[in-house]
Order: C-alpha cells, then sequence, then structure tokens
C-alpha cells in the first residue's frame, strides 16, 4: 500500500470547489472548501507533521480561487454562525464542549489569519 500523498488530498478539494463553484455559486464553494476542507485540514495538521507541511500550499490555493472579500465574507459567516451556538455549547456542567469550543476558535483563528493576511511570509 502506498502511502496517502497529502497535496494530493488539497488539490482534488480545490478543483472539487472549482466545480461547485461553476454548479452551485460561489457561497456553496467557500462553504465547502473553507467552512468544511480548510478546518478539517488545519485540525489534522495541528497533530500530523505531514499536513502542516501542506497547510501553506493549500491555504495559497484558497486565497488564489477566492477573492480577499468573498474569503471574508465566508469567515464571517462561520463566526456568526458559531456564534449562534455558542450558548448551548456553554453550559458549565459540561466542561468538554467548553474545551472543544476553545479548539474549534481556535481552528477559526488560525484560518482567519491565514486567509485574510495580506502577505504570507515564509520562515
Amino acid at each position: 500500500m502506498q502511502p496517502i500523498a497529502f497535496h494530493e488530498i488539497w488539490l482534488d478539494q480545490c478543483d472539487a470547489a472549482r466545480r461547485i463553484e461553476t454548479r452551485f455559486g460561489t457561497d456553496a464553494a467557500l462553504d465547502y472548501l473553507v467552512g468544511e476542507k480548510l478546518v478539517n485540514f488545519v485540525e489534522a495538521a495541528m497533530t500530523n507533521a505531514a499536513f502542516a507541511r501542506e497547510l501553506p500550499r493549500f491555504v495559497s490555493e484558497v486565497r488564489a480561487i477566492f477573492s480577499q472579500e468573498q474569503i471574508q465574507s465566508e469567515i464571517n459567516r462561520i463566526e456568526r454562525s458559531r456564534g449562534q451556538r455558542s450558548p448551548g455549547h456553554r453550559r458549565p456542567s459540561r466542561t468538554g464542549i467548553a474545551t472543544a469550543t476553545a479548539t474549534e476558535a481556535s481552528r477559526l483563528s488560525i484560518i482567519k489569519e491565514l486567509l485574510l493576511e495580506p502577505v504570507l511570509g515564509t520562515a
């Protein structure tokens, strides 16, 4: 069995987002690529070095597909959606839920910074 080609995962997802945009519109494509796939990729990158190495290239491709205004709109939508769920997620008796909410906020913060910074730098 061959190892997973991590770069092919996000390339396929970006191609799918382009097809989704053509068929269903920009909002659907953004929801798929940023709201779902990039969120999952960032989560995987937090614990898997192979995903972490591919993350800058994935982010760069997302930024090439969508304008900054479109990306900002999607980030705003995700934040609103998260804000609407927050009260139900912060029950004092459920500490695991509070931790999950903090982790989700951390991922969103990372995604927001990566997608909206005027210039991506390299180390």
